[in-house]
């Protein structure tokens, strides 16, 4: 990989763009830009020209060669093409397949691998249909890089801020590495599958200070996240509130509560061919959230919770073609309790262990378990690290499902 077409569209973080120009060029590779008219607002062509010492493309309709058309010759030129920052205007059109510019045009007419950096309010990134928007643009085969937490031009400290350059480049690197491992080694069954995992717990808020969770790391899944890029497959991350670090090459949702992850789930789920569901949901949510800390009191206190909804089991109820795998977290009689989940949930695999055991447990680095299939079979996996254990486990479905 040596050609970057960085395409640069209508935000304040377009300043950050030019820095990325720069690190990409000391890093030896040639780049190339383009910009929207909205962008144009915010940064001039000549800053970018000076940096990547290339042509500088603005509009569709100003052929710079007469002997090409610029959107297509780009598209070809380009070995990744990197969208930084992109707006919640640009993932919208691009989902919908619209061509008005000269960023648009050229992304849709090429197949060259391309990489979405966002950059937004947090109220926008949030909102339902950009959610959607970005889970299209995911299945059609784009990278999407996770932004960060921050101070943001609105005056939110949330997320919204675009990643920054250097870890934007990383990311590229890394998934066209992989990328390049997966096409020339990998014709396993997850090549190219997209692929959903639920890790870590979840947050139910009974007033500003308290909150009601339980000990899951997330570590789990996050590990069988890692070892799926590998396998080549396309994978979306939900996640709640763990202190791990999104594995490379994933597109990752971070969530608070059960209600936030079932519907960050349902709005990804048509799209998927296969669902590891590894996060400890709770099953029960306060009825009332306190809008103001709840004061000390004499006696006793009572908080009245309510079911949340069952996502493995709503999965295993609405399924078309998916692949469905839950895990099971136990303390005792694990077959029992494993293989009853494995038929009310409608799941082609249950994934056991004993969480009582301190040493395979949560927050563990290792881990020891037994997966239970629809067929009656099951197969042990001896203690192992997470990392470990999560390669064995997509070898031993790889087997089966190939």
């Amino acid at each position: 990989m040596k050609n970057i077409l960085l395409a640069v569209t209508g935000g304040i973080a377009a300043y950050k763009a030019i820095d990325l120009t720069s690190k990409l060029t000391q890093r030896g590779y040639t780049v190339r830009v383009m910009l929207t008219p909205y962008a144009l607002e915010f940064v001039t062509p000549l800053s970018f020209q000076a940096i990547s010492r290339e042509a500088v493309y603005t509009n569709t309709f100003n052929e710079q060669n007469p002997a090409e058309i610029q959107h297509i010759t780009l598209g070809d030129w380009a070995d990744a093409i990197i969208v930084a920052p992109a707006t919640a205007n640009t993932i919208s059109k691009l989902s919908l397949g619209l061509a008005d510019d000269m960023v648009s045009s050229t992304l849709l007419a090429t197949n060259t691998p391309k990489f979405i950096a966002p950059a937004m309010n947090v109220h926008m990134y949030e909102n339902q249909r950009i959610q959607h928007n970005m889970a299209t643009l995911k299945k059609d085969g784009y990278h999407f890089i996770e932004p960060g937490e921050g101070f943001l031009a609105c005056g939110y400290v949330a997320k919204g801020r675009m990643e920054e350059p250097l870890n934007i480049i990383k990311f590229v690197e890394h998934t066209m590495d992989a990328s390049n491992v997966s096409q020339s080694e990998s014709s396993g069954y997850f090549n190219d599958k997209n692929v959903l995992i639920t890790a870590g717990p979840t947050v139910e808020t009974i007033d500003p200070v308290r909150f009601v969770s339980n000990r899951a790391s997330g570590k789990m899944g996050y590990k069988i996240a890692e070892a799926l890029v590998e396998k080549g497959a396309n994978v979306t991350l939900v996640s709640g509130p763990t202190y791990l670090e999104p594995p490379q090459g994933v597109y990752f949702l971070s969530v608070t509560s059960a209600e936030d992850m079932f519907q960050a789930v349902k709005s990804v789920y048509e799209s998927q061919d296969v669902v590891f569901k590894t996060a400890a949901v709770s099953d029960y949510t306060p009825i009332e959230t306190l809008e103001h800390k709840m004061k000390k009191q004499e006696g006793d206190l009572s908080v009245t919770f309510k079911r949340t909804t069952d996502i493995l089991k709503y999965l295993g109820e609405h399924k078309t073609h998916q692949k469905l795998v839950g895990f099971a977290a136990e303390t005792q009689d694990i077959k029992k309790y494993a293989t009853g989940k494995l038929k009310r949930k409608n799941a082609d695999v249950i994934i056991a262990n004993n969480v009582g055991d301190t040493s395979i447990g949560f927050k563990s680095d290792d881990n020891e378990v037994i997966m239970y299939f629809k067929d009656g079979t099951e197969r042990a996996f001896q203690k192992a690290d997470k990392g470990t254990l999560a390669k064995a486990l997509i070898e031993e479905l790889e087997r089966r499902w190939q």
